[in-house]
């Protein structure tokens, strides 16, 4: 297959564009170069002007978790107790076959009044309820979801919200609301299977021909590997565990990378501290919770290098993040000679001093552009006068550390040319751009959605750019973004999708 007479966006510094590219098998054959000089090849495809650009992936999303979130009661944007009530309400049609009522997306921060069960009791009565918060960090319930636990709620690292008499008020936070979300909200395999395959679509679409997943349970695995089965897949998985497995991988022979082309097992992923908008990020001043201590960092990295696992640790507040270099710093003898590519994820809040050790210790910066206009208003509130240094992706770049892109999805929406553009304007929105100073090129936000984590899953060598010998994992785009105005980033569309040499979205031809 020869795609020609349009624009390739390579992503490769050695010949950054090209008029053509030649499509053998699921590889980039020699023929990258004009048309006149590419391969020949037995279909021809007419870009029309269009633009190529490599298959974006999502260097941090909680892929089953968000398919499964596309079909629960959606609370984004509501502004009072009284509106999620009515949502709810409106959605009790959609229990689930398990019997639960599921939502997410509330934020509570400047809600008038605080989310308790009793709010939702009048609405659910015996219905069990369970609504994850916008950053998946709190769970607010009813009061038949709290009689499933026996009111066993407290838990190490975990907060449980209590009203004047002690009583649970119906919100979790951190390990408590994990903890009750493993033992007591079951979701059935098929369900789990069947909206993932629709998110596949969906991701299809949006030009994903990557993931690293992020939803490190086992049930996770089973699902990527039932879909796989299937032939089912239409991207490549890079898979996460929870960092408690770290002593048991060894024994069953298992290391980082284990797997195929299409679904391997990764890296392992640790928490030091909670969120922003559950105001449980660890912070210089003493607030926040401490999930993961850096002692107990230090252990974790340390039995997974010698188990050959890199470690991805989340971290927000500005402790967290110390705690968390501190940690690989201390242990980097020993992972730097094994070649792990060691990782921050979201690094949202950073003192000045950190920024330039990711670079200097070897540690990727594993963020999400779109978060920084969606968390603005929260950040303004409680981190004032501190978000000089708050998703500071220009001066991460700048430092020299590898900065990788993803959305966190369902945290924020799963779409790559949206996260892009978050990263270049630094707003999604009608308002100015917030913190313009952190703002990224186009070409650097690409870099990070492309090549980076190609790099960060050992894959650089595979795909991530567009030159021969490379996976065909492409995205055809309705316009060139390096030639558009930023304030034009808006009109980019998926055209259609290749993963491998296989047109998984809208084959050719095009209008």
């Amino acid at each position: 297959m020869i795609l020609e007479r349009g624009i390739v966006r390579t992503l490769d510094a050695t010949l950054p564009t090209a008029s053509a590219l030649a499509i053998a098998g699921d590889r980039i054959a020699g023929g990258v170069g004009t048309h006149e000089t590419a391969l020949p090849g037995p279909e021809r495809v007419d870009l029309g002007g269009r633009c190529v650009v490599p298959g974006f992936t999502d260097a941090h999303v909680h892929f089953p978790t968000w398919a499964l979130a596309r079909r629960e009661v959606r609370l984004e944007g509501v502004g009072s107790v009284e509106e999620a009530v009515s949502r709810v309400r409106e959605g009790m049609d959609a229990v689930s076959p398990s019997g639960w009522l599921r939502g997410r997306g509330w934020r509570d921060a400047d809600w008038p009044s605080q989310p308790t069960k009793e709010a939702l009791d009048k609405v659910t009565g015996e219905v069990p309820v369970a609504l994850l918060a916008h950053d998946s960090h709190s769970l607010w319930l009813n009061s038949a979801a709290l009689a499933r636990s026996g009111h066993d709620l407290d838990v190490h690292g975990g907060v449980v919200e209590r009203d004047d008499s002690g009583e649970p008020t119906g919100v979790l936070r951190e390990e408590a609301c994990w903890r009750f979300r493993d033992r007591y909200i079951h979701v059935a395999d098929d369900e789990y299977i069947d909206a993932m395959r629709e998110g596949l679509r969906v991701a299809a679409e949006r030009g994903v021909t990557a993931v690293h997943d992020k939803d490190g349970w086992i049930g996770a695995l089973r699902h990527w590997q039932a879909l796989a089965a299937d032939d089912a897949l239409t991207l490549r998985v890079w898979q996460s565990l929870p960092a408690d497995h770290v002593d048991e991988l060894p024994a069953l022979g298992i290391r980082g990378g284990f797997g195929n082309p299409l679904l391997r097992i990764g890296y392992l992923k640790a928490f030091m501290d909670g969120t922003l908008g559950s105001q449980t990020a660890r912070m210089l001043d003493g607030s926040g919770v401490e999930i993961t201590s850096r002692e107990e960092l230090v252990s974790i990295v340390r039995r997974a290098a010698y188990g050959g696992w890199p470690v991805a640790v989340h971290a927000i507040g500005d402790l967290a993040n110390r705690e968390a270099l501190n940690a690989f710093e201390e242990t980097r003898d020993i992972w730097r000679v094994m070649g792990l590519r060691q990782r921050i994820e979201h690094a949202q809040l950073l003192a000045p001093e950190e920024v330039s050790r990711f670079a200097e210790i070897g540690v990727a910066a594993s963020v999400q552009f779109s978060h920084a206009p969606s968390d603005r208003d929260v950040a303004d509130r409680y981190w004032a006068g501190k978000t000089d240094g708050a998703y500071a992706y220009r001066s991460l770049w700048d430092s020299g550390a590898v900065v990788a892109n993803g959305s966190d999805a369902p945290i924020e929406e799963l779409d790559p040319l949206a996260g892009i553009r978050a990263g270049v304007l630094r707003t999604l929105d009608d308002r100015p751009a917030w913190h313009p100073e952190q703002a990224l090129t186009v070409e650097q936000a690409f870099q990070a959605t492309c090549v980076t984590p190609a790099w960060l899953s050992y894959d650089e060598r595979r795909r991530g750019k567009l030159v021969p010998g490379y996976y065909a994992d492409l995205v055809v785009l309705n316009r060139d973004p390096y030639a558009i105005e930023p304030e034009e980033l808006a009109d980019l569309e998926v055209v259609a999708t290749m993963l491998g040499g296989r047109w998984i979205h809208n084959p050719p031809p095009w209008d």
